[in-house]
């Protein structure tokens, strides 16, 4: 932090705002999150720390000033909350647990002798709930959303265990009881088992061969329960195990009591369970006992925690702490590290991905980690492996990273006189040769359109949005048409209109269907050059790439010749090539053995066979540089080389890197060096900005 300078910490919170902002997402509103709790919480904590140090750069996007995430398309209505539901700062040590009670003692000018009672109580691992009650009488139920507006789930929760239609006894006239609706461990556990019962039956009342791992089972607890609670049908909901548990409240008419605790004694009263674990804590010794304690029994309590939430017990210091940005100051969640368990690493499979990338993972002897049984565990790379030294029969210690990623954190029997584990030279799946990059971990398949377990992923990408976006063709049809060996390569795609009778006949397709898809299919019969190349899957070769290669050489022809002469050691082709901005050698090594493997010369010719591309051009004026190579060097001094790269670009000329015969400007500013020499002996015209500048001009 000592070394961050101004510039430096404002990219870094741009870039932090954005992560977790996409995060944040992914685990409200898709219910899916992509990173542990651990990892989460790291980027939040950077940027806190980015933040105190740079006050005047907070962001209006910052994380500290949001809670939960916006919620966009749903089925369900909003519902805006009368008070805010707040988030939770968070301790990760006994020495921030510390530093939070002084924090409270300063803030309140509390004596030494003073004593500040605690309230502490599990945090429970599930979808936060807002009850409101009007008159004792439940009227409305909305999870917590962005904190100021949630989704509506009142019909839903009637299917809740722990939240009653009416409380019991005097209850004021309006009063909003929070907490978290959740699975517990079991019901999870019954819950995955009855889908995966029903998926069996339903295979078999079809006749269907039935395959266990396409059935769609929740990762864990936290996503049965959000997913459970916010269905458009509530008869959904009712097929759940869906509890309860209060942890506060929000809007109120009337607080009886004087104290937290006593506010949670009474909503156990009125009906509404609240943890059991919850206690008074009258010391710094005492919060931390109780953290020991829960930590100790998390394994055996019947729902997910995460955590331990303390808050000041009396609600007059409640009130005079407030709140900061998203958070009260009287209160704070000390969070469990991951959990952890011990199990036999029994096989090592290789999977291969769509690029050809090979992946090892771990089949384990079946554990318990945080409620979740775990049986696989993915081992990354030949490096990881390395450095973890597994071996089949290996006892290992197993982590569930924010309890969602299973990942290996120790070799228990590293030392057991075992042979190592031989990663692969060779693809499983086609035999080809399989090989790391220089400077990379990952070891790639060679076979590319050739290797089954490439070829439908690669055919999905050929389909995909980003490359030709062809609409009707899912993972699913890719599949399905490949096992019946209608799909070998890109090119069969344009030779389904041969079997639409044979299509028909499948289930589940209507002539409407049919021709929809096959006529979405003709619709990329001239496709644009550059989404076709991107969509061939070449290694190194994106959709930004793919469109730089295709401005340099207008068609799919010209780009193979030079990317052939270039691997057979023509300079002149290779410097072409390298001239473009973006592209390295790493780009031109990629489609030189792209072109060298037969079968892939034989998929691109039979692509080519089916679709005419037309010559790729991008939108540009009259000028006199159209069509001519440009080449700018020197420091420019009214206009960044970005800009000047698409200046040219939009005059209709190839913006170049470096100069060559086919070179046919030089735009040099002050300090223009070898190339500026260069352009002069192969007598190149040369002009200065200025000049420049004039054309651009000219050019309208």
């Amino acid at each position: 932090m000592d070394s961050l300078t101004e510039a430096e910490a404002a990219n870094e919170l741009m870039r932090l705002a954005k992560a977790i902002a996409r995060h944040d997402a992914l685990y409200h509103a898709q219910d899916a999150p992509e990173i542990s709790d651990q990892e989460y919480d790291a980027l939040v904590r950077r940027n806190a720390e980015i933040e105190a140090a740079f006050p005047h750069l907070v962001r209006d996007d910052s994380p500290s000033r949001k809670v939960g995430h916006e919620i966009a398309a749903s089925p369900l209505s909003k519902v805006t909350h009368e008070q805010r539901m707040m988030s939770l700062d968070n301790a990760f040590s006994d020495e921030e647990l510390a530093d939070f009670v002084g924090r409270v003692r300063r803030f309140l000018s509390l004596g030494e002798d003073e004593e500040v009672v605690f309230t502490a109580e599990d945090k429970i691992d599930g979808l936060s709930c807002s009850l409101r009650y009007e008159n004792g009488v439940l009227v409305r139920a909305a999870t917590r959303g962005d904190g100021q507006v949630g989704e509506d789930v009142t019909a839903n929760v009637a299917h809740v265990a722990g939240i009653p239609e009416r409380l019991e006894g005097e209850a004021p006239a309006v009063f909003e009881i929070r907490g978290e609706v959740y699975m517990a461990k079991a019901d999870f556990a019954g819950l995955n088992e009855r889908l995966m019962d029903e998926a069996r039956a339903d295979a078999e009342a079809k006749g269907a061969v039935f395959d266990p791992d396409k059935v769609r089972q929740f990762a864990n607890p936290r996503n049965a329960a959000a997913g459970s609670l916010r269905q458009k049908d509530p008869s959904v909901t009712a097929r759940r195990p869906l509890r309860f548990l209060a942890h506060g409240w929000g809007a109120a008419s009337e607080v009886p009591h004087a104290t937290q605790f006593g506010m949670m004694q009474q909503i156990l009263e009125w009906g509404v369970p609240v943890s059991p674990a919850l206690a008074r804590c009258h010391t710094l010794g005492d919060m931390v006992e109780h953290y020991r304690q829960l930590a100790d029994m998390r394994t055996d309590l019947a729902y997910e925690i995460d955590g331990v939430v303390y808050k000041v017990d009396r609600l007059d210091w409640q009130q005079r702490l407030g709140f900061v940005a998203k958070a009260p100051r009287w209160a704070i969640a000390r969070k469990f590290p991951a959990e952890r368990a011990e199990t036999t690493l029994e096989v090592i499979d290789i999977q291969v991905g769509r690029t050809g990338k090979l992946t090892p993972v771990g089949r384990l002897a079946p554990v318990l980690v945080g409620g979740v049984t775990v049986t696989n565990v993915t081992l990354h790379n030949r490096d990881e492996i390395a450095r973890l030294g597994v071996r089949p029969g290996d006892r290992v210690v197993i982590q569930r990273a924010g309890d969602v990623i299973p990942q290996v954190v120790d070799n228990l029997t590293r030392d057991a006189e075992r042979e190592p584990y031989v990663f692969p030279d060779h693809c499983p799946e086609c035999g080809s040769e399989a090989v790391a990059e220089e400077g990379e971990v990952d070891v790639r398949c060679t076979g590319g359109l050739i290797c089954p377990a490439q070829r439908t992923e690669r055919l999905q990408h050929f389909v995909s949005r980003g490359a030709l976006d062809i609409e009707g063709l899912g993972a699913k049809t890719i599949a399905d048409f490949f096992a019946r060996g209608w799909l070998e390569s890109p090119a069969d795609i344009f030779r389904l209109k041969d079997r639409r009778d044979a299509i028909l006949a499948l289930e589940g397709w209507q002539d409407k269907s049919v021709d929809n898809l096959l006529a979405a299919i003709e619709a990329k019969r001239e496709p644009d050059a550059a989404r076709l190349l991107f969509g061939l899957g070449i290694r190194h070769v994106g959709a930004v790439t793919a469109r730089d290669l295709m401005r340099q050489f207008a068609t799919l022809p010209a780009l193979r010749e030079a990317a052939e002469k270039a691997h057979a050691g023509e300079e002149e082709a290779a410097a072409e090539l390298l001239s473009i901005d973006g592209i390295g050698p790493a780009v031109v090594e990629a489609l030189g053995d792209f072109f060298h493997e037969e079968h892939n010369r034989e998929v691109w010719d039979q692509i080519l066979s089916e679709v005419s591309p037309p010559p790729y051009l991008v939108e540009t004026r009259d000028s006199a540089v159209a069509g001519k190579t440009v080449v700018f060097t020197g420091k420019l001094e009214t206009m960044s080389r970005d800009e000047a790269k698409a200046q040219a670009e939009r005059l209709g000329a190839k913006a170049a890197g470096s100069v060559s015969a086919k070179t046919d400007l030089v735009v040099a500013g002050p300090g223009a060096g070898s190339k500026l020499k260069k352009a002069a002996e192969l007598g190149i015209e040369v002009i200065d900005e200025a000049e420049w500048a004039k054309i651009v001009e000219q050019a309208g």
